[in-house]
């Protein structure tokens, strides 16, 4: 199948009983035995639900992989990864991450004995660089949030897998509509499924995604292990954002360009960051890697953190708001809001100035939501 008909169909038939073209939610907690040590495949929904057994064979369709494993939220999936390494291990990371990965790497895993180098993963020199006779894993974001760094997958997969280490890639902000790093050498793909796979305001979530069935034991043994698993609706309303993903992700990405380029042409505005735009310092490498660029946009205004104050607070149709990733045009500021837990000086020397704003553009008209971050502007001046 290619992508559009997996979106739809890809791990999904119709019901075996009903021949319901939906897949049903099986909204239960337990399931009654044939007899004992005699089930037919589920008997404790934390273990498994038919429900979320669809959604992860739809999730690993559309990412091109063989197992995908769902859980409560982006965050839980990224735990679940980091917790099959052991203590005394270390991880190298990009730099730019969302601020609840910063949390919970530097005040949680830390604790219990990782250790972690941050570097500029759109350098791969860097990355090589950092890695040690005890690193166990490379974490990259592409493109991170939020400043938006593009790093090569192909050449990061080739310096960690040289070194016999597995490359994990957070691809949220591009989607497998977009970019499915598994084909581009990765070895785990996860996504915060609250964003633009679900897309809809609707629930948290979070999977990953692989083709390695000794990972995958791995993420199972995770979800009856530690329980963060989500609930069969929750699942439910995935599988259904899921049959939209590639229409919508083409909304974001071209409504996406056309804001950023009204914002580079912004006397007010001082730097666009958009991987779509030439001006960005990976655009080739996303030109390379992806289809298109996602609805993701960084930007500072001329005036500093007041100047951004006064844009958010003027806006009517964009939402200030903390999500990303859904039909609804949504704005932030990364260092009170998203990124308010990573410490000052480390948001400075990562380059996230207190004048950051990022906005998740929408499938509203894209003239709608530039005139609306133009009366705002105006506003900010």
């Amino acid at each position: 199948m290619r992508f559009d008909t997996r979106c739809v169909r890809g791990g999904i038939a119709p019901c075996p009983t009903t021949g319901a073209i939906v897949p049903p939610i099986y909204q239960t907690a337990t399931y009654v035995l044939e007899e004992v040590g005699r089930t037919k495949g589920y008997d404790y929904t934390r273990s498994s639900n038919p429900t979320r057994a669809t959604l992860e064979a739809a999730l690993a369709a559309v990412e091109g992989g063989r197992h995908g494993a769902c859980f409560s939220s982006g965050l839980s999936a990224v735990d679940a990864v980091l917790r099959t390494l052991d203590a005394g291990d270390h991880v190298v990371s990009s730099d730019d991450v969302y601020g609840g990965v910063s949390r919970l790497f530097n005040t949680i895993l830390k604790r219990h004995g990782l250790s972690f180098t941050y570097v500029d993963s759109s350098r791969a020199a860097l990355v090589a660089e950092a890695i040690r006779p005890n690193t166990k894993l490379v974490w990259i974001e592409t493109p991170t949030n939020p400043l938006l760094k593009v790093s090569d997958i192909a050449a990061l997969a080739e310096i960690a897998h040289a070194r016999g280490i597995p490359l994990a890639v957070d691809s949220t902000f591009a989607t497998p509509a977009l970019l499915r790093p598994l084909e581009w050498g990765a070895d785990i793909a996860m996504h915060s499924t609250t964003k633009y796979l679900s897309g809809h305001n609707q629930i948290i979530g979070g999977c990953v995604v692989t083709n390695e069935s000794a990972f995958q034991e791995k993420m199972r043994y995770q979800q009856k292990a530690i329980g963060a698993v989500p609930s069969p609706f929750d699942c439910w309303l995935v599988i259904g954002g899921l049959k939209t993903l590639s229409l919508r992700m083409a909304r974001h990405s071209a409504n996406g360009l056309a804001v950023a380029r009204f914002l580079e042409s912004h006397p007010r505005v001082a730097r666009v960051t958009y991987p779509g735009l030439e001006s960005h310092p990976g655009h080739a490498v996303a030109r390379r890697q992806m289809s298109a660029y996602s609805g993701m946009i960084t930007f500072e205004l001329v005036g500093g953190l007041e100047a951004g104050r006064k844009l958010m607070n003027s806006v009517r149709l964009c939402s200030l708001a903390e999500s990303l990733g859904a039909v609804e045009t949504m704005i932030t500021h990364p260092a009170t809001m998203t990124h308010v837990d990573v410490p000052a000086a480390e948001r400075q020397a990562r380059g996230l100035t207190d004048s950051l704003v990022r906005l998740s553009v929408g499938i509203e008209d894209p003239e709608d939501i530039v005139a609306d971050l133009r009366q705002a502007l105006e506003r900010a001046g």
